[in-house]
């Protein structure tokens, strides 16, 4: 090769992007600072020199709305978790399941469900696992159904905007934020539906085996890990159960608010954080307290926004992404390319199972948007397609969340991965059905 194609931008966006998501891959650098070091560091070979900035910085305006939005959602939803807006439905959905492993099964996913309202995996395993298990338990059910239900249905609640996946994807296209869900929560909700037909069955499958099992039969497994539960004083001086309608009231006419587009989703979290913590906690001393607590959260979803928009920023700004494309469009099949956004979503659960988020939307995503959009492909098509294999990187042996889920459920992770692997891959077939009749993932390109 000789130095000229070193410097092809083609070349030097594909070997930036591979570096990127070898470092990251490899933990050999964090995502946020792999996504700033690396960019520069190819934005110099490339000559753009003083022209970084400049690019860095319309990078982030473009991200800006979505970083703000998440910001005020985290803090929004862990208000409401600290006040207990959640807490009567957990009670009403143990006291509901009694022993019938049908009903178990069911309250396991509406209870996921609810409690993947805050957008976090890790949270949501804590609480489910700690309430469902102990049921499991008793009634002698195969804990990996519990895992199954538990991440299927959270990773479908991510689809929500201010879950980690939709705003990378929406990010790394520079899209904005409801274009990308509103379209896609018909599919969403298509795909919840299947998870609950799912547990249908599993509970089914399960009350026919215990039928024939010796009376009293349970599974052992290691003890649950004591977690901080509302009874625990901290946590009980933070509940606020007079408040619940008025929190739920507000809850709800956030999300309607959202789903109707009655306002930009910033302006809507912004306004329902600001009346959850007056209401919740007036005192100004509690308030600098909760949000003081979930600060971390708060500032490493921020930072890796921004710093996602500085690298598509540079990968723009230099003509990477627009080289990569035109090199793309040279070798993909002309009858193939107007097919982009349902070959994405197919394509999206093999690559984010043995890639982190990370790699996926802010390396491979924003090429194959760039390549789509000379077909006529707009990229939030692209950015909803690329979210549909989502219940698929549930299972990424790459997951922390995964090994936590497994570890307080006493099973092996490759056990939980070959008992839901299938399961995963059928309701991403479920959504993606849904998208292609709704029209948030294009068949062919229009």
């Amino acid at each position: 090769m000789t130095p000229s194609i070193f410097l092809n931008p083609a070349f030097l966006g594909l070997a930036m992007v591979v570096t990127f998501m070898t470092l990251i891959m490899t933990k050999r650098m964090s995502a946020i600072a792999a996504l700033l070091l690396v960019p520069i560091l190819f934005g110099l070979i490339a000559g753009a020199g003083a022209g970084l900035g400049p690019m860095m910085i319309k990078g982030v305006l473009q991200v800006a709305p979505t970083a703000l939005m998440l910001a005020f959602a985290v803090l929004y939803f862990a208000i409401m978790m600290d006040a207990g807006l959640f807490d009567p439905l957990v009670r009403k959905v143990l006291a509901t399941v009694g022993e019938d492993p049908v009903r178990i099964a069911l309250g396991t996913a509406v209870l996921a469900t609810v409690v993947s309202l805050d957008g976090d995996g890790t949270t949501t395993a804590l609480i489910v696992i700690t309430a469902m298990l102990p049921v499991y338990r008793k009634v002698g059910m195969n804990p990996l159904i519990l895992a199954t239900l538990l991440g299927s249905t959270n990773s479908l609640m991510n689809f929500v905007p201010w879950g980690g996946p939709s705003a990378r994807a929406a990010s790394a296209v520079h899209a904005d934020l409801a274009q990308v869900f509103l379209p896609l929560l018909p599919a969403m909700i298509a795909g919840l539906a299947g998870v609950y037909g799912l547990a249908w069955l599993f509970g089914r499958s399960e009350r026919r085996r215990l039928a024939g099992a010796a009376p009293g039969a349970t599974i052992a497994a290691p003890p649950v890990v004591a977690l901080d539960t509302p009874a625990d004083k901290a946590a009980e001086a933070l509940r606020r159960p007079r408040l619940f309608w008025l929190n739920l009231v507000l809850t709800v006419g956030l999300l309607l608010g959202m789903i109707l587009s009655l306002a930009p989703l910033p302006v809507l979290m912004m306004g329902a954080f600001a009346v959850a913590v007056t209401i919740n906690y007036p005192n100004l001393r509690e308030q600098k307290a909760r949000i003081a607590a979930h600060a971390d959260n708060v500032v490493n979803v921020v930072v890796l926004i921004f710093s996602a928009g500085a690298f598509t920023g540079i990968l723009n700004g230099t003509g990477m992404a627009d080289a990569m494309a035109t090199a793309a469009l040279s070798v993909i099949p002309p009858n193939i390319g107007p097919f982009l956004a349902p070959i994405t979503a197919l394509a999206s659960m093999p690559l984010t199972f043995v890639m982190s988020n990370d790699a996926y939307y802010f390396g491979v995503v924003p090429v194959i948007a760039q390549t789509a959009a000379h077909y006529g492909i707009a990229p939030e098509a692209i950015a909803r397609a690329s979210l549909i294999g989502q219940p698929v990187h549930a299972l990424s042996p790459l997951l922390a969340p995964i090994y936590l889920a497994c570890g307080l459920l006493g099973v092996d992770v490759a056990d939980a991965q070959r008992f839901a692997l299938k399961w995963a891959v059928l309701i991403c077939l479920l959504v993606l059905g849904a998208a292609l009749l709704t029209g948030a993932v294009p068949l062919v390109a229009g």
